[in-house]
């Protein structure tokens, strides 16, 4: 298997996947929870994270999502927010891939300037910390969810038989 950093990415788009999966099947009152220190409910920071997960996309490729998450109105339901996840997900591995990675994006309507590897750090981070926070508001209440660390994603692609040899 190679490795690289379309590989942080398939890893993003994993933990993404999973996460829905389990709040799917959660309660309205399970999914409107929050807890101080957190960005918000655990529906409000699903939308966030992967609405601006498409915003990072769209930043480094050039190509946004439209419409944006970011400027709906309602909560989409599960199965747009997987559809979502995914078409942001698979371009974020592409772009690791084959994009420039050296090019400087101005952000922010060019108030913020930023190199496309700093934007790509950013996916990362802010996925892996709302993620987290998801993951206390839902402990708290006493939801098992699956292991979203990278062993939980070494683990789950051994037992897909995602590994080559």
């Amino acid at each position: 298997m190679t490795t690289g950093l379309a590989d942080f990415y398939r890893y993003n788009l994993w933990a993404n996947l999973s996460l829905l999966d389990v709040c799917a099947q959660l309660s309205d009152e399970q999914l409107d929870a929050t807890m101080e220190g957190t960005f918000g409910s655990v529906r409000e920071t699903l939308v966030h994270m992967l609405a601006s997960e498409e915003g990072y996309a769209g930043h480094v490729t050039g190509a946004y999502i439209t419409p944006r998450l970011k400027d709906l109105t309602a909560f989409p339901g599960f199965d747009e927010l997987r559809r979502r996840a995914k078409m942001a997900g698979e371009k974020l591995i592409t772009f690791a891939e084959q994009g420039e990675l050296d090019r400087v994006l101005y952000l922010d309507e060019g108030t913020y300037e930023a190199s496309v590897m700093i934007v790509l750090i950013q996916a990362i981070n802010h996925g892996v910390d709302h993620r987290s926070q998801i993951a206390t508001v839902l402990s708290l209440q006493g939801v098992e969810l699956p292991d979203l660390s990278g062993w939980g994603y070494n683990d789950a692609m051994h037992s897909a038989d995602v590994w080559e040899g």
